[in-house]
């Protein structure tokens, strides 16, 4: 079998049955093959920063490795933002990148550079290929690789020419390995300290969502009456949000996550990469005297940044199935607890809920208003898949999901990742409604990605939260009382003149556009979504701050 050949037979054998990409000249012989391969479908973005979104998307909502094809290293450049927010979310994703040809690199020919050094620091591995018989083993490696906890991108680097050899090479059998088992041993110990909590926190990351272990830890934190928190800026929904103990994200400053955890005296962290923080405050995030059981798939996560007392290595559906047996009953408090929080969050809930409903209005619409206005009119079983920035923590305030996939976010904070992720969430599973929220400097980033869109007929609704400015930046600033907030003048930071025109660039794509006039048209316009059979941009003209 010729290499070309041996590349193909693997992705196949690997459940792949599209290719996201954008080719060059080095992808040549690959494009080449796929015209006798009607099976693999070839998914085109038009630039490659929405190639690897769509990708990622498409990999968290299939739960199994996405494959990328780049080209030479400006594809790589342009595709790192969307490996580092692969690597920061454990997106597991194989990208063979095309490298220049082989038989004249030493001339450093035009296209040609490091791809190796460039992908390293934002993939879990990069390699480049220079044996035709080393192209199989390598391939098999990447997707074992890419999906061994902490998942994550690998890339590949393949000369053109390479895949051009004529010659014979051989395709190992793919190698099926099992999970990690629980840490079924450290169960016993661990529970013993959580049932002995008086005010037991739960903080739930986002390993939880990905590997199926939402119902086993909603288990253990009834059977302990614990308050549960989302880890900040959480990707997923690893906490049903309506349930009574949900108290809502910890916020990404160390100092607020500090004090949220200073009213508990034991914290069972699980699946969390804790803590990341975005701005600075000094200290840890871990207050003083708070005993911690934390519980993770990575041996590398235990104890990274703060001593534990119990630390659980394996399977966290198993382990947490564990830990739950061993609290059954133990706890006589629980249901005392459960009633206790239940109401306090209720109160909370009920707080943002009325908040929001005051703020309904014309448009520009209070921020508020507007994400409450997404969340309510929300179809049943949607996806929403969010790069918002500050119009997303108002989504998060008033969202109530509970259903594992349903909310899609990038941790990274790579901008430009959410219409490409839309569109791959959507192609992975097309009986769930998508919507995507995207603030308006965030979807420029990605605004190519409106073509693939169109291009295959992807019914996801981008609903476009339009203020004209870096509100997150701003917002900062205010915190800092330096001169801008003094002034009141912000550099480079508004995005007009000349204003975005939304519906003008939704049809400069092909696509169908609409602006909200309203909160409660931006609400009938949301939940209208369940019935698109293309692709729709929804304009949401909003204030810059809340009323």
């Amino acid at each position: 079998m010729r290499p070309i050949e041996a590349l193909l037979e693997i992705i196949r054998d690997e459940g792949v049955t599209r290719i996201f990409g954008n080719p060059g000249t080095t992808e040549l012989p690959l494009m080449d093959a796929l015209v006798e391969a009607p099976d693999l479908e070839y998914v085109l973005g038009l630039q490659e920063g929405s190639v690897v979104a769509m990708a990622d998307g498409y990999a968290r909502a299939s739960r199994r490795p996405a494959f990328v094809s780049l080209h030479v290293a400006a594809g790589v450049a342009n595709g790192l933002i969307g490996m580092l927010n692969a690597l920061r979310s454990r997106t597991p994703l194989v990208i063979v990148a095309g490298q220049q040809d082989r038989r004249h690199l030493i001339q450093d020919p035009m296209l040609s550079g490091d791809l190796v050094g460039l992908a390293s620091a934002a993939t879990k591995s990069a390699i480049e290929v220079q044996h035709a018989h080393d192209l199989p083993i390598v391939l098999r490696r990447a997707f074992a690789l890419a999906t061994r906890p902490p998942a994550g991108p690998v890339l590949v680097s393949v000369p053109m020419d390479l895949l051009e050899e004529d010659t014979d090479v051989t395709v190992p059998a793919r190698s099926p390995v099992s999970g990690p088992g629980a840490a079924v041993a450290g169960a016993a110990d661990a529970a013993a300290l959580l049932a002995s909590a008086e005010r037991p926190v739960v903080i739930a990351g986002d390993a939880v969502g990905r590997t199926g272990a939402v119902q086993p830890l909603v288990a253990v934190a009834e059977r302990l009456g614990a308050t549960v928190y989302h880890q900040p800026m959480n990707d997923g929904v690893d906490f049903p949000g309506g349930h009574p103990l949900y108290a809502g994200m910890l916020l990404p400053r160390n100092a607020v996550i500090r004090e949220k955890l200073a009213a508990h005296d034991v914290a069972l962290i699980v699946g969390c990469h804790a803590f990341m923080p975005h701005h600075y405050t000094p200290g840890s995030a871990v207050p003083d005297g708070l005993d911690i059981v934390q519980v993770d798939e990575d041996p590398a996560e235990i104890g990274r940044n703060f001593a534990v007392r119990h630390g659980l290595t394996g399977d966290l559906r198993g382990t947490l199935l564990a830990l739950a047996d061993e609290l059954d009953g133990r706890v006589p408090s629980a249901r005392e607890r459960i009633e206790r929080i239940g109401a306090i969050t209720a109160r909370t809930k009920a707080e943002a809920e009325a908040a929001a409903r005051a703020a309904y209005g014309p448009a520009p619409m209070d921020p508020r208003a507007a994400a409450h206005a997404v969340a309510d009119g929300l179809p049943e079983d949607a996806v929403v898949v969010e790069e918002a920035i500050t119009a997303g923590l108002a989504l998060r305030a008033v969202l109530r999901q509970d259903r594992p996939g349903s909310y899609v976010h990038a941790v990274g904070g790579g901008l430009g990742w959410g219409i490409g992720a839309a569109i791959g969430t959507r192609l992975a599973d097309p009986s769930r409604p998508v919507v995507a929220v995207l603030g308006d400097g965030c979807a420029m980033f990605g605004l190519q990605g409106l073509w693939s869109a169109s291009r295959y007929q992807v019914p996801v609704a981008f609903v476009v939260m339009n203020n004209g400015e870096y509100r997150t930046l701003k917002n900062t600033l205010d915190e800092g009382k330096g001169a801008s907030a003094e002034h009141g003048r912000y550099v480079g930071m508004d995005l007009s003149p000349p204003a975005l025109d939304w519906q003008s660039a939704a049809r400069v794509f092909g696509m169908d556009a609409l602006r909200a006039g309203s909160a409660a048209e931006l609400r009938d316009a949301v939940a209208s979504v369940k019935d698109l059979t293309g692709p729709l941009l929804i304009e949401a003209p909003i204030t810059g701050h809340s009323r």
